[in-house]
């Protein structure tokens, strides 16, 4: 059976979260000061991403939550006790410059533009709905997808199939109907084919190394994998 709908991850997949991340704290570093723990900003940085990268582990093991992770980041970043309240503090104005520079990737909208008359179109993220919904809105693309399912109501998390299966359900559609875009080898692509979706690795920085995946390296080779003119299972087609 042929397939009827894209499932979408959101951050790094079609909303650049790396780039707005890395700016808005970069900005609210000009205005409150670099932590004494770092000799430069960009060791700051990269630190803040490994960070962010290690407390979204913990959302996704049910470890913590939405808000725990962002208070456990500052926490950690700074090497403070802080209260809620004032790592809430902290983060608001690291959110002020993030949300600032949020931007889609170059190539989402001619994809969404070149799927939209054979494919239905939904997502699945590992944040919240509030959030996404709040996000993709702001980015002017939310009613592109009929549907949207967020690991922080349901209860799990990408790669678990479970999540998978209750996006595929959303849209009322078989795992076999379905296929799955996302920019994480393991939790996106291995996920989704586990859960018996057809699981595409969007590998926009050229990583590789993934011989058991179908990879593509920009949305731009989407419509054509999608179409028939690449063979499904021929791993790292592209680049």
């Amino acid at each position: 059976m042929p397939i009827r709908a894209v499932l979408w991850d959101i951050d790094d997949t079609i909303f650049d979260y790396a780039g707005a991340d890395r700016t808005g704290m970069r900005l609210h570093l000009e205005g409150v000061g670099l932590p004494e723990a770092y000799a430069s900003v960009d060791e700051a940085l990269d630190d803040w991403k490994a960070i962010t990268d290690r407390h979204w582990a913990r959302v996704a093991a049910g470890e913590t939550d939405f808000l725990g992770q962002r208070r456990d980041r500052v926490r950690e970043f700074l090497s403070r006790a802080l209260t809620d309240a004032e790592a809430d503090d902290w983060f608001a104005g690291h959110v002020t410059h993030y949300e600032a520079a949020w931007t889609l990737f170059p190539d989402v909208l001619p994809a969404l533009d070149r799927l939209a008359p054979d494919y239905r179109h939904a997502i699945l993220s590992n944040s919240s709905t509030g959030h996404q919904h709040r996000k993709l809105t702001a980015l002017g693309v939310r009613d592109r997808f009929e549907a949207m399912v967020c690991a922080v109501e349901l209860g799990i998390s990408k790669p678990e199939a479970g999540a998978f299966h209750a996006a595929c359900e959303a849209l009322a559609l078989d795992p076999h109907e379905v296929a799955y875009v996302g920019d994480e080898p393991d939790i996106d692509a291995s996920g989704a084919v586990a859960a018996g979706l057809t699981g595409i690795w969007l590998d926009r920085r050229g990583r590789g190394g993934r011989s058991d995946l179908v990879r593509i390296t920009g949305l731009d080779q989407l419509p054509g994998l999608l179409a028939g003119d690449t063979r499904f299972g021929a791993p790292d087609t592209f680049g």
